[in-house]
């Protein structure tokens, strides 16, 4: 299985239309908020997609209608938690969002909100903020995820656009 991680796209729908389409045959195509209009838009014009396309609303998604926290299962083994963060304090710390996604059963921990890139394995979870797809912050360039699952176990990435 492989799912695409996106976050912060910030109106910017050139990167969101070419990382979804340079990963069509994902299974799901997540994004983490601050990129509503564009998401929005892209559903509308590729209809087929849009029902594998997971979104919670950020901070910048003003008005949305979208949920703050999803969580997804993908296998009978793995469920995510997907949150755009800002509510769970990732500016210093894992640990409020780590709690949460424990208290959901969640394994798997997608979040964005500081529009930088973080990966790590820790008590247990995979945990990935896929930085901004449009305007980073950790002086690389922009970029997003992926994650692959298979019975061998998870695997996670970060990609520059």
């Amino acid at each position: 299985m492989r799912i695409i991680v996106i976050a912060d796209t910030h109106g910017n729908y050139a990167a969101l239309k070419k990382i979804i389409l340079r990963n069509f045959d994902a299974d799901w195509i997540i994004h983490l908020g601050d990129g509503e209009k564009e998401v929005e838009e892209f559903s509308l014009k590729y209809p087929q997609v849009s029902k594998k396309i997971v979104r919670v609303a950020g901070n910048c998604d003003y008005e949305s209608m979208q949920n703050d926290v999803i969580t997804l299962p993908v296998t009978p083994e793995h469920r995510i938690f997907i949150t755009h963060g800002h509510k769970y304090n990732v500016y210093t710390s894992t640990d409020d969002i780590k709690k949460h996604a424990h208290i959901n059963g969640c394994d798997i921990v997608l979040f964005g909100h500081t529009h930088a890139r973080y990966m790590a394995q820790e008590d247990g979870m995979y945990i990935m903020n896929p930085g901004s797809a449009s305007c980073p912050r950790d002086g690389n360039k922009p970029s997003f995820g992926h994650i692959d699952i298979s019975p061998a176990g998870i695997m996670m990435n970060i990609a520059d656009i």
